[in-house]
């Protein structure tokens, strides 16, 4: 089989091929690392290809073919590079890991692997996911596969890349205020933010450990249910994971009770800043829903404007302290000083790069004596504001609907132009994650090439509600799966 007739597979068509011996792992692996060689010169989505080990893995589940097969047996499943993957590289992106080989697996990934999965590699991503276009990588930047000269998002931008550019199946990035969603939106595929604490993070490299969480990017919304399912439930190692059981299909409604819902747009989110074909194509997408006979209601957010200055200071001041960690004593780059203090500042000069370093000052700096009241206290309330705003909104409607990002995928170099422009693309994406609730991103339209991402954000843990709205809307627009033909200068 040739790549191109699996566009518009889901996991579940490749679970079929599977189950019917039409395909081998073998030969699954072998078609997607074919792929990988042709794309990743031009795109670089990933940092480390686990070819021989993943053909290996491949090989003995084809001559070891069980009777009944788990959920993902023999697929291919690419993952961030911030996620532990025991015996592969986990490098966040940065000098300062650029070696260090992870001695055990995440949560999700000891999940998806006993699902039957098989890792193919660790994807592209900003370094310790501190970015939105994958061009703080250490290792240079990852290409958008539908115009080279543009960026993916990030700092999940690898994993969208390579779920768009058909390098991989699905893959898992982790979000902190948008690191899912906003690539996802960038690269017209599916990404899934779950509620906090749905999902494990053991394992997964901490940046602001009360806002970080792994989820799904997928090319349908069905196969972010898949893996949903059998990543999420608690966990004991993990003492921020909710005490609930994996998600279950069952939880999505029927379609009879779809249609009843109630969607709340809420005025904030179209405001000037977004650009015009955005809030078109979104309206339009709206109207296909009114059509159908679901109720719109207009709500508001009121505080959705002091959320993005909130986040940087919870987030930063929260990086500060996790990621003091990396001083060269344990593990990770040392650089030899004079005495300890001098080698913990050749290190982590050396190791860090400026967007990381950025962070860390204005995190040490918002926690210092005679600053913790002024910036961090204020943003923790501020914080509680924005999640008594969702609160509000949702007693008036089911779910929201919003624009993902206010412009589309800018080009490679933009974002080191203008750091504060860079910064609030993510204004629609932060205040869901503040406030912990189920968000999704979805492609609900194409102009000059590139994607228009349509945001679904559900109350807490209510992914039954936000999926099955999803599914529902993805199979109303019927739009094209991505294949991009990997050529420079495609798009507007």
């Amino acid at each position: 089989m040739k790549i191109e007739e699996f566009k518009d597979f889901t996991i579940q068509d490749y679970h079929h091929l599977l189950e019917e011996k039409k395909i081998s792992p073998l030969e699954l692996i072998d078609i997607f690392l074919e792929r990988i060689e042709e794309g990743e010169d031009k795109i670089h989505a990933f940092l480390f290809v686990n070819e021989e080990k993943a053909k290996n893995e491949a090989r003995e589940k084809t001559d070891n073919w069980p009777e009944e097969l788990p959920p993902l047996w023999g697929l291919p499943v690419a993952i961030k590079d911030n996620i532990c993957t025991q015996g592969m590289p986990t490098t966040c992106g940065s000098k300062m890991l650029e070696n260090f080989v992870s001695p055990y697996d995440a949560t999700v990934v000891e999940r998806l692997k006993a699902a039957g999965a098989i890792i193919l590699g660790k994807t592209n991503m900003d370094e310790f996911a501190m970015g939105s276009s994958t061009e703080n990588s250490t290792f240079g930047p990852t290409h958008n596969p539908l115009d080279l000269r543009r960026t993916p998002g990030g700092s999940s931008g690898g994993s969208a890349a390579s779920v768009c550019a058909l390098e991989a199946p699905c893959a898992l990035g982790s979000d902190t205020g948008g690191s899912v969603r906003q690539p996802a939106a960038f690269c017209g595929v599916v990404g899934l933010r779950p509620t906090y604490g749905r999902v494990p993070r053991y394992g997964v490299v901490g940046l602001a450990s009360s806002l970080d969480q792994a989820g799904p990017i997928t090319r349908k919304v069905e196969d972010a249910i898949t893996i949903l399912e059998v990543i999420s439930g608690k966990d004991s190692r993990d003492s921020t994971c909710a005490p609930y059981p994996p998600f279950s299909r069952n939880e999505i409604p029927s379609l009879e009770d779809i249609r009843k819902i109630k969607v709340g747009v809420p005025r904030e989110y179209f405001s000037s800043r977004v650009e015009k074909v955005i809030g078109e194509k979104i309206q339009e997408a709206l109207g296909k829903l009114k059509g159908e006979g679901v109720e719109l209601v207009e709500v508001s957010l009121p505080h959705t404007d002091y959320a993005l200055e909130a986040y940087y200071i919870v987030a930063s001041a929260e990086a500060s302290s996790n990621l003091a960690r990396y001083d060269g004593v344990m593990y990770g780059l040392r650089v030899e000083g004079e005495d300890l203090q001098d080698m913990y500042f050749e290190t982590r000069t050396l190791g860090f790069g400026k967007e990381v370093k950025r962070r860390i000052i204005l995190g040490t700096y918002s926690l210092s004596s005679g600053h913790y009241d002024e910036y961090y206290l204020k943003s923790m309330k501020v914080r509680t504001l924005v999640r008594k705003d969702f609160e509000e909104a949702l007693k008036q409607c089911n779910l929201l609907i919003t624009p993902t990002t206010p412009s589309f995928p800018f080009f490679l170099g933009e974002e080191t132009q203008d750091l504060y422009e860079r910064y609030t693309d993510d204004i629609f994406t932060i205040p869901s994650a503040l406030a912990g609730l189920p968000s999704l991103s979805l492609n609900c339209g194409y102009e000059g090439g590139l994607p228009v991402g349509l945001q679904i954000i559900g109350g807490p843990f209510e992914e039954g509600k936000l999926l099955g709205l999803a599914l529902w809307l993805e199979k109303l627009l019927a739009l094209p799966s991505p294949f991009p033909e990997l050529k420079e200068g495609r798009g507007q």
